[in-house]
């Protein structure tokens, strides 16, 4: 059985999450036909391993996250989370997603936001409220626990909607472009929380991002997309110290890596 080297210290002998020849198809509407989204992808991601995808819009990044969150069922090829169904996982609350909106419940104070996921598996009020204000301190909302969505910024919305995902302890946290609509410094500051976060716990992070910087920042490896149907068209594996500040982006290799990737971009579009 082969083993995949994890970039933080860790040798394990099978991948956490595995994408083998995934596709997916959907049916088309208004006589435009069948609609190829993704073609083939094969990928395996190791535990404790921080992986963004990037690529143009339309490429499938999101499909491909949806199908490991059960939230899509893939036409060709398979998914497997720990070697079993993400269906099965999901059941068990081991996978967390972080959607591109925060998608609070507006009625719900930020603290029952957190607790919900908990709420739904039955666990004692008293226990999933100590988890949840763990998380919250976690994040940095502590002092907002009784706040509303709506007297949050888009910032804490999305800290909030990160301490939910976790609140599970999920062997695989799901992140679909959480902090695309933010501004660059609130993005900034987020980017060095998720760092610390994953870190922290040893957390598996798919991570959906449009900028290359922002996923060299992040990740030991950036997988690169080719516009629709989806494929892999290339992996760069991020040789970069941890733990990472943002002064890391001053280093020559860190920009070598950006080039990098907006080469396979670039080269992506080009027809073969």
């Amino acid at each position: 059985m082969p083993r995949f080297s994890c970039p933080r210290g860790r040798i394990v002998t099978r991948p956490l999450v595995e994408f083998d020849g995934t596709g997916v198809t959907f049916d088309g509407s208004r006589g435009h036909g069948r609609v190829r989204a993704l073609d083939g992808v094969s990928l395996n991601v190791a535990e404790g391993e921080f992986v963004s995808i990037v690529g143009p819009s339309g490429c499938g990044k999101s499909t491909l996250l949806r199908t490991a969150a059960d939230l899509l069922a893939p036409t060709e090829g398979d998914v497997r989370i720990g070697g079993e169904n993400p269906h099965t996982v999901r059941l068990r609350r081991e996978v967390g997603y972080v959607f591109q909106d925060a998608a609070l419940l507006e009625w719900r104070r930020i603290i029952d936001n957190v607790m919900l996921p908990l709420e739904l598996a039955g666990m004692a009020a008293a226990k999933r409220r100590a988890k949840a204000r763990s998380l919250m301190d976690l994040v940095g909302l502590a002092d907002f626990e009784n706040a509303y969505p709506r007297e949050l910024s888009g910032g804490m919305r999305q800290r909030a909607s990160i301490a939910r995902a976790l609140s599970t302890d999920p062997r695989v946290l799901l992140m679909d472009e959480p902090f695309g609509a933010l501004d660059q410094i609130t993005r900034d500051r987020l980017n060095l929380e998720l760092l610390e976060i994953s870190q922290r716990l040893g957390t598996t992070v798919l991570f959906v991002t449009h900028s290359i910087r922002e996923a060299v920042l992040l990740s030991d490896r950036v997988v690169v997309m080719s516009p629709r149907p989806g494929r892999i068209h290339g992996i760069i594996d991020i040789d970069l110290p941890r733990p990472r500040a943002l002064d890391v982006r001053k280093q020559p290799r860190f920009e070598a890596y950006v080039e990098r990737g907006l080469s396979l971009l670039e080269e992506g579009y080009t027809p073969a």
